[in-house]
């Protein structure tokens, strides 16, 4: 197994020999204009989205992609320049019929729904929960999910998407035991509403739920709402005493399993 963090919640996952493309995010930077109401503590509260580069180019991500994964289609996880260079044809999954629809609009042929029993190529997919925030909040920012990968040739791996700590990850922890957990933890914020995805607290959490697992922290530093840097959770994991599992990658970078 490969993981590559690309940006933001963009993963390129090889596995079991399949190679998989995860929530694209794949404009240029400053493609887009800034989210409004950031948080006041966001550093890049009014710059435009993406604030980061893509570590590489558009054709190294697109090149030799089985499938796509959409674990939801906020323009953070799904935008134009994706639905631009990603092929028709190509296989995608995504978490709920509403989505599969707006996906296939878009011209995609080959959209199915993720479930708990879902099967890609010998690959089990299986769709976990997952709530974008806390309370209120959950009313704009809607349903999402996280894909869990399995095959007796590879180690379990967990993608939890845009969530929080909750029951839900839990129970994700406690059914699928993974080996290793890709969480979006940037502690993105608007103004009011607090935590939109994990925070340094939910990836302490979730370490003490999982201690045996490797933990990956993506989803930083790439949209205008985000108030938790990279910096800041590695000295956080060494304060805690976890940074042996907790791993935050550099846009680029891959981890080999």
């Amino acid at each position: 197994m490969n993981i590559q963090q690309i940006r933001n919640a963009t993963l390129i996952v090889e596995y079991a020999g399949k190679k998989f493309l995860i929530d694209p995010y794949l404009g240029e930077k400053g493609a887009y204009p800034p989210l409004p109401n950031p948080s006041p503590q966001a550093p890049d509260g009014d710059q435009n989205n993406p604030v980061a580069e893509l570590p590489v180019s558009l054709q190294e991500i697109t090149a030799g992609i089985d499938a796509v994964i959409v674990t939801h289609t906020h323009p953070d996880h799904w935008d134009e320049a994706a639905k631009e260079a990603l092929p028709k044809e190509i296989p995608l999954f995504t978490q709920n019929a509403d989505e599969a629809e707006t996906i296939r609009n878009d011209g995609f042929q080959h959209v199915e729904v993720l479930h708990g029993d879902t099967v890609f190529e010998g690959i089990s997919l299986s769709k976990t929960k997952g709530e974008h925030g806390r309370g209120d909040i959950l009313e704009m920012t809607g349903p999402v999910c996280g894909v869990v990968f399995s095959h007796e040739s590879e180690q379990t791996l967990y993608v939890a998407g845009d969530t929080v700590w909750y029951e839900g990850v839990q129970e994700a922890v406690n059914l699928h035991q993974p080996d290793i957990i890709v969480v979006n933890a940037g502690d993105n914020q608007f103004a009011e509403g607090g935590s939109l995805v994990m925070g340094k607290e939910d990836v302490y959490e979730l370490q003490q739920a999982a201690p045996g697992a490797r933990i990956i922290a993506v989803h930083m530093e790439a949209v205008n709402h985000w108030t938790l840097s990279k910096e800041e959770l590695k000295r956080f994991a060494e304060e805690k005493g976890i940074s042996a599992n907790v791993w935050v990658p550099d846009d680029g970078e891959v981890y080999r399993f």
